[in-house]
């Protein structure tokens, strides 16, 4: 499941700001983009992880709301952590999620996406849309993206593969290493999870 979510996160661009497109819009144009870079890459299609990494870097994160994500994933403890330690949480949660799309990345090989019908409320800011990973020997994933418009700009702050929601799977994960080490276990939990990924795919620089 991981990967199948880690790959779809992929394929978010950044947007111009000249108009606000709808969310399902721009999930399945950004989608197709970005699926047609990794069909002509050789270097990503061959794996290489700096080149990965670089496009996940500057094409997934601004469509992300890390913030959101993070104070999700943590619950109910994020509102006993100090402004420091919510820091170090989004920046090592973001980097977590860097890798794992990264990774995943590597492992593509010939999925499409169907997108499925969408209905928004006049002035909803806060949108489920919704699609299914088309797999080449294996059975369809649904794959579901939570939404909210900020700013001026619809930005994911959750995706539900297969009825699996990211920021609730990781909120079971955090509240047993909050339980067992507080706040800053949690945080070196993450730093210890990210140094094992980056051994694992080569140095990844942090900006």
């Amino acid at each position: 499941m991981s990967r199948v979510f880690a790959f779809f996160a992929i394929c978010f661009l950044s947007l111009p700001a000249l108009a606000l497109e709808a969310p399902d819009a721009m999930i399945k144009r950004v989608s197709e983009e970005v699926l047609d870079i990794v069909r002509q890459d050789k270097d990503v299609q061959n794996g290489d992880m700096k080149k990965i990494v670089a496009l996940v870097d500057a094409k997934v994160l601004p469509n992300f709301n890390f913030q959101r994500m993070t104070s999700l994933a943590v619950g109910r403890d994020w509102r006993t952590a100090s402004p420091a330690q919510k820091n170090r949480l989004v920046e090592e949660f973001k980097m977590l999620l860097v890798r794992t799309y990264s990774n995943a990345l590597r492992s593509y090989s010939n999925q499409r996406i169907d997108y499925k019908p969408f209905k928004m409320k006049p002035g909803e800011t806060d949108v489920l849309v919704r699609s299914e990973v088309i797999q080449p020997g294996s059975q369809p994933v649904q794959i579901d993206y939570w939404l909210e418009l900020a700013d001026g700009k619809w930005r994911v702050y959750d995706v539900v593969v297969a009825g699996i929601s990211l920021v609730t799977n990781y909120r079971s994960q955090f509240s047993k290493e909050v339980r067992e080490g507080g706040v800053d276990g949690l945080v070196a939990s993450l730093v210890s999870k990210n140094q094992s990924l980056e051994a694992t795919q080569g140095k990844v620089v942090k900006k």
